[in-house]
Formats: C-alpha cells, sequence, structure tokens
C-alpha cells in the first residue's frame, strides 16, 4: 500500500466554484441520454464526447450509491473534458417510482434504498452490455476502462472480475470481492484510490492486497492522508476541508496520468 506525499497542484479540470447543475449548463461538451438496450432490459446512460480529433478511450463511469445524479453526471463532463468520453449508466434504470430511474426517487436517501435493492446479477449485466456499447462508439478507439466511486468503486472492481473486454479498472474508495476466488479471472489492472480517514474501507485494503498478490494480478492502492470518504465530490465543495481538496487534486492528477498511458 502506498502512501503520497500531498502537494497543491491547481488543476483546470476543476468545477472552479461552479455547481454540478452549472457545470453541465455551460459545458461546451456535446451531452445527450442513450438507451443500452440487450435482452428484455433497456439501461438509461448519459454520454459526453470531448473536443477532440481522433478516437479516444471510452470510460465508464458508475456513480456513487446516491444514483446517477448532477455531481455523477458532471464527474462526467469532466471525464470527458480531460480527452475521454464518459458512459455513465444509470444503474437505477426501472428501480424508481413508476419505473423509473434516479430522477424518479424522492431524494437521495430514497436512491440509496434503491441501490441496495439491485441484484448482482442485474448490476453485472447492466455493465457488461454498458461496456459493450461502449466498445462499439463510433468515436471511441474500442478501448474502454470503467471508473466507480463509492458504491460504483466497488461494482469497478466487481467488473474487473468478470469482464475481459476492459483495460482497466478505477476503484475510488470501494472494496473488493469477499471471497479469494473472485480475483481468480481478473486480467486487467486495478488501480485504488483511498481516503485516509475512511478506514471502513481501508480496512479491507490489505486483504485484497494478498489475494491479488496471490493471484498474481496488478493491484496499486493509494491512500490519501487526512482525507473522507467520497473525497472526489467532497473536495470539490467551496468548504472542502484541506485534506479532502488535496486528495482530490492528487487523484485527479494520477486517475488522468493512468488514463493517459491506456
Amino acid at each position: 500500500m502506498r502512501y503520497l506525499l500531498l502537494t497543491c497542484i491547481v488543476l483546470p479540470l476543476f468545477c472552479n466554484g461552479q455547481s454540478a447543475q452549472e457545470r453541465l449548463e455551460t459545458s461546451p461538451r456535446h451531452h445527450e441520454w442513450v438507451d443500452i438496450t440487450y435482452n428484455n432490459r433497456t439501461v438509461k446512460a448519459f454520454l459526453v464526447f470531448p473536443e477532440v480529433s481522433k478516437n479516444v478511450p471510452v470510460v465508464v463511469v458508475i456513480h456513487e450509491n446516491r444514483g446517477l445524479n448532477l455531481w455523477a453526471r458532471s464527474m462526467a463532463d469532466q471525464i470527458a473534458e480531460a480527452g475521454y468520453i464518459a458512459l455513465a449508466p444509470d444503474m437505477l434504470t426501472g428501480a424508481g417510482p413508476n419505473g423509473g430511474g434516479t430522477d424518479s426517487f424522492e431524494n437521495s436517501d430514497a436512491a440509496r434504498t434503491g441501490i441496495y435493492g439491485l441484484t448482482k446479477e442485474q448490476v453485472a449485466s447492466d455493465l457488461q452490455a454498458t461496456i459493450a456499447y461502449g466498445k462499439k462508439i463510433a468515436a471511441g478507439n474500442k478501448k474502454v476502462v470503467v471508473l466507480g466511486f463509492c458504491w460504483g468503486g466497488s461494482q469497478s472492481f466487481n467488473a474487473a472480475t468478470n469482464n475481459s473486454e476492459i483495460e482497466a479498472a478505477f476503484v475510488c474508495y470501494g472494496t473488493g470481492p469477499k471471497q479469494a476466488k473472485a480475483y481468480k479471472n481478473i486480467q486487467v489492472p486495478v488501480y485504488g484510490f483511498y481516503g485516509g480517514n475512511d478506514n471502513r474501507v481501508n480496512a479491507t485494503i490489505e486483504q485484497t492486497e494478498s489475494w491479488m498478490k496471490d493471484q498474481n494480478k496488478q493491484y496499486e492502492p493509494v491512500v490519501y492522508p487526512g482525507a473522507g470518504h467520497g473525497f472526489f465530490r467532497a473536495g470539490e465543495s467551496e468548504d472542502a476541508s484541506e485534506a479532502n481538496k488535496k486528495a482530490r487534486e492528487e487523484g485527479w492528477k494520477r486517475l488522468k496520468s493512468l488514463l493517459d498511458a491506456i
């Protein structure tokens, strides 16, 4: 496990005082909603294209346990601003009132309850279909990675265990599978981003490292001192703690560097 000494770096991809809604409303990038259909199910997804002149990788952005809310969509826009196609599925599609998605829930608490009502099988199938959709996007270069936050971080790790079509999995403060045998089929590197003050998650890292090492898999966790759970979101708030701000900055710098190497 690696710990980083943090330095203050100002990155252009921060919201710079903008709310998530303001970022989405003023973004110059192309946004659209798409339907990802497989078997008898359709998953709604938010798709953002970068302003580039070449084909680029697709980043499947897996939201927190609050659903595909404004912040999750703003992160998709930031990924596109960095030069990648962002594809953010609403994992709550069909699970809300009257068969709606994230937007149909009364509040974030209700959406959170909906998230934990999803079956592992449906989540895995939805992500499989989303990854397959991403590989077919004409502006993409057929390379797809998964990036998840909180609950989505755990789903990103899970996706690495059951999908050989991705290039890498990025796990932001999510836990790995709880059984050793789940790691056997991982074929891609897994990169972890963790807050130092998030021991609920961090207490699982040592065991995950051990199981990954036993299977000769690549796992690179980095813990950002003093940061809490959810620092990619909390770190861009106007009232963010210095530790969360720095973790967010350093985490973004590392993420961008790793994506550039895909």
